[in-house]
């Protein structure tokens, strides 16, 4: 009888690479014909479904569980063998109360507009252009001196002016500009 010994390294060569699936939390030899049938099994479908499903929103999750009929082994046990892979819905009416209360306040958020305020991106948007128009303006020598001199607080978006603990560097020029020259010595 002959034994065979095997060393490390040419045990590495026989294993091969490892593919691991993060659906399925698990890894197996990686050749063509194991990953094929990986990819094509039950088990990777329900499981690659099941992580999809937890990114759903709540409007599609409430149309599917006011489809289903109740399940009857979790009302009576609160608990069901098959799990989240049921066909019956295991949700209570409060669960299902508490999902429209928040597809309401989803709607209610997104048809208002943001404390009636401009929105931040607009706002910016509209801020460059006008600053672009103000350079133009300038480098053609049609911008007053008056303008020149005394920038408008305003012309800085608001939202921009409300966010707290900004480092000095981040902070627009006071109206009247710096006083004296900056300190250039750093050390």
């Amino acid at each position: 009888m002959e034994r065979c010994i095997v060393s490390e390294t040419d045990r590495g060569a026989q294993m091969g690479k490892r593919y691991y699936c993060d659906y399925c939390d698990r890894s197996f030899q990686d050749n063509m014909h194991n990953r094929k049938k990986h990819l094509n099994g039950v088990q990777h479908h329900r499981a690659k479904k099941a992580w999809f499903h937890c990114f759903r929103d709540a409007a599609a999750i409430l149309a599917d569980e006011k489809s289903k009929q109740p399940c009857r082994k979790f009302i009576q046990t609160g608990q069901c063998g098959f799990g989240p892979s049921c066909r019956f819905s295991h949700m209570t009416e409060k669960d299902i109360a508490n999902l429209e209360h928040q597809i309401e306040d989803d709607r209610r958020r997104a048809e208002e507009p943001a404390g009636g305020r401009v929105s931040p991106e607009r706002s910016a948007d509209e801020w460059l252009s006008r600053r672009e128009k103000r350079l133009a303006l300038h480098s053609s020598g049609r911008l007053e001196a008056e303008e020149e001199v005394s920038p408008q607080v305003c012309d800085v978006p608001p939202h921009l002016l409300s966010i707290p603990n900004l480092p000095p560097s981040l902070l627009p020029p006071p109206p009247a500009g710096w006083r004296g020259a900056p300190h250039t010595d750093w050390g």
